[in-house]
């Protein structure tokens, strides 16, 4: 794989003069349940979360899809503040299309079209290797706990994801950071000076696989995007 920017050992230094470093986000899904119109519904769902910080976002969509994994990690990346410098997932079809031996694989042309608009550098976990995000698998079961057995009933899929943004905001300041001072918000404050500023939203619309269909797939295809996402990305409009 082809490194698309440089380490992330850069570092911030807080108010009292102490410097942190933060080692990029991890991201995963699952699958939990919702209320919807009135419907119980299967969903998947993106979980991000900041290895320094620990700040996280949890986002749900109908499928795993390039749209709706180009639509959490910009989702992410606008909460945060900012883009980190790389990203951990595991070998998911929709990021790599072959593994290869130890750390070689073949990464998918469009997601690796999406780091490279961010500017961060994605690794990808050995197979059955989940330990090596254990982050964010931890926040997949905390997130069943904390998220999904209280929520209330939504009317659409856009209403239950800003629910949960509004949530997840709200319990980066109740909880108390792992291994720092602070809350998870406290540390987040010092965290996100160090982001990458944040571009517009990745257009993969453009990208290879969809801008290369015939018009009426494309439309077709695109308009898709826009009914399950339920969302104003820029990718996900249709032209």
């Amino acid at each position: 794989m082809t490194s698309l920017r440089y380490s992330d050992a850069s570092r911030v230094r807080k108010a009292d003069g102490r410097s942190v470093s933060s080692s990029g986000f991890q991201f995963d899904w699952s699958e939990d349940w919702a209320s919807i119109g009135g419907e119980r519904v299967k969903l998947q769902v993106a979980h991000i979360k900041l290895s320094h910080s620990r700040a996280f976002l949890v986002r749900a969509y109908p499928l795993q899809t390039h749209e709706m994994l180009f639509d959490a990690q910009w989702h992410a990346f606008r909460v945060f503040g900012g883009v980190p410098g790389r990203g951990i997932y595991d070998n998911m079809k929709t990021a790599v299309d072959r593994v290869g031996k130890g750390k070689q694989r073949d990464v998918n042309a469009r997601f690796k079209s999406m780091a490279s608009h961010y500017v961060f550098e994605p690794e990808f976990c050995n197979p059955a290797a989940g330990w090596e995000k254990g982050q964010v698998e931890k926040n997949v079961q905390d997130a069943r706990n904390r998220l999904w057995q209280i929520m209330p009933v939504f009317t659409d899929l856009a209403e239950l994801n800003q629910w949960l943004e509004d949530r997840c905001i709200a319990l980066w300041a109740e909880t108390k950071h792992r291994d720092l001072p602070g809350t998870i918000a406290d540390v987040w404050e010092a965290e996100r000076p160090m982001l990458m500023a944040l571009p517009p939203a990745f257009d993969g619309t453009q990208q290879e696989g969809v801008a290369h269909m015939p018009d009426h797939l494309r439309a077709q295809s695109l308009q898709r995007a826009c009914q399950l996402c339920q969302s104003p990305c820029q990718f996900a409009c249709l032209p």
